[in-house]
């Protein structure tokens, strides 16, 4: 059973619909909002009709966000709807504000609901956080549009809340998967039976001794993978193999540091471009990392399915005193064709900071006189020293990682 008839629509005709569509999404993003209106003013919307196309637009990426909303109040000049035509604003750690705007279910979230096995009629109890951050409102919109009924229970006060739900016997949860342990925990100590049957939870990991204790008091979690800025991105179903992407997003994964798609399976940067009118996002780096999987859900939904949080794209490190970002690792393989992968390791021999630039070099490529000048452009791009290890295709791991801080401390 599905949310809807987009879930099962062939690829090839959700593909032509999100292109189709595309276009007057940027269109609408340079129009309204202002900082698209600069960054995206060398392109033709009208042209940005297929992937290869969208990948050519610059990236902006999360951890940005602060420095632009500094220099413009309050957004950064990316929300394309003013005050008095938004529903709310909220506040996330940074600070990093984020609008809401007045539709119903305007984070996405009654799809990921509905796949978790919430119904209309059902009380669900929300313990996301009603104070600043946007996490309660988003699911509490989502389980409203689905037609079912919510209580606040938000964060802390776990006794009145294992209380409240002994009393009103509320079928599903969302929230955390550490409080919702945390939740269980105390009614055990309070000789109380958990009525949950179901829950969608976010946030965080959901780690498997978790999800078990859960499911061996009767409670079926499921994940949903969702940012602040943007909604819902990808969601688990029934299947239990990866995240289904939603089907109001476009999803792409990227090396970290650059806006350059990386092969299906292949680890990299969660990048994000929606068709929200109040927060037209192009092309988002979310800064978490993930991979595509191939093929379809068993659950019968067909869109892309990604293997969910497999860590951070944002993996800055200061050495000598100076940040080294993933961003110069990828200025310096642009540098040189030969390099098809590169993989920055530093460590600390002797308590002395030191950086390796292990690289994988294409057959034939002339080893000691490629090492010289990726040496020579290290030094140019982070003003550090440091040494370079040519190595072969495929030999480095599959993780997204673009920078391995391995220095000891011990």
């Amino acid at each position: 059973m599905h949310y809807d008839n987009l879930e099962t629509r062939s690829p090839e005709e959700r593909e032509r619909d999100l292109m189709a569509r595309l276009p007057k999404q940027i269109a609408h993003a340079k129009t309204h909002a202002a900082f698209f209106g600069k960054s995206l003013s060398g392109f033709d919307a009208a042209q940005v009709d297929s992937r290869a196309a969208l990948a050519k637009l610059p990236v902006v990426r999360k951890h940005e966000l602060i420095e632009l909303q500094k220099t413009q109040r309050p957004f950064g000049g990316l929300v394309a709807t003013p005050y008095g035509r938004l529903g709310r604003v909220f506040s996330s750690p940074g600070p990093i504000y984020e609008p809401e705007g007045r539709l119903p279910d305007w984070w996405r979230t009654a799809r990921a609901l509905f796949a978790a096995g919430f119904r209309a009629g059902d009380l669900v109890h929300n313990s996301f956080s009603y104070h600043m951050t946007p996490g309660a409102w988003m699911l509490e919109a989502g389980a409203l549009a689905l037609g079912c009924t919510v209580f606040p229970g938000g964060v802390g006060q776990s006794e009145q809340q294992v209380q409240a739900m002994a009393d009103l016997q509320p079928s599903g949860y969302v929230g955390t998967p550490s409080f919702l342990r945390i939740l269980v925990e105390k009614a055990d100590e309070m000789s109380i039976r958990v009525p949950l049957t179901k829950a969608l939870v976010s946030g965080e990991a959901f780690l498997p001794p978790v999800r078990d204790l859960l499911s061996a008091r009767g409670i079926e979690g499921y994940q949903a993978y969702a940012t602040a800025d943007l909604g819902v991105i990808a969601y688990e179903t029934a299947a239990r193999v990866g995240l289904v992407v939603d089907e109001g997003v476009i999803v792409e994964i990227v090396r970290p540091g650059t806006g350059d798609p990386v092969p299906v399976g292949e680890v990299g940067e969660v990048v994000v471009t929606t068709f929200n009118a109040d927060y037209p996002l192009v092309r988002f780096g979310t800064g978490d990392i993930s991979a595509v999987l191939p093929g379809a859900s068993p659950c019968g939904r067909t869109n892309m399915r990604i293997k969910g949080w497999l860590g951070r794209a944002d993996q800055t490190a200061k050495v000598k005193g100076m940040f080294v970002h993933p961003e110069q690792v990828a200025a310096i393989v642009k540098r040189h064709p030969e390099v098809t992968k590169a993989r920055l390791v530093i460590t600390n021999p002797d308590a002395a900071d030191a950086m390796t630039l292990h690289c994988e070099a294409a057959a034939g490529a002339a080893g000691e006189a490629l090492a010289r000048a990726v040496a020579e452009s290290i030094r140019d791009i982070t003003k550090l020293r440091g040494e370079v290890r040519l190595t072969a295709a495929g030999s480095l791991p599959n993780d997204g990682r673009v920078i391995e801080d391995a220095r000891k401390y011990d």
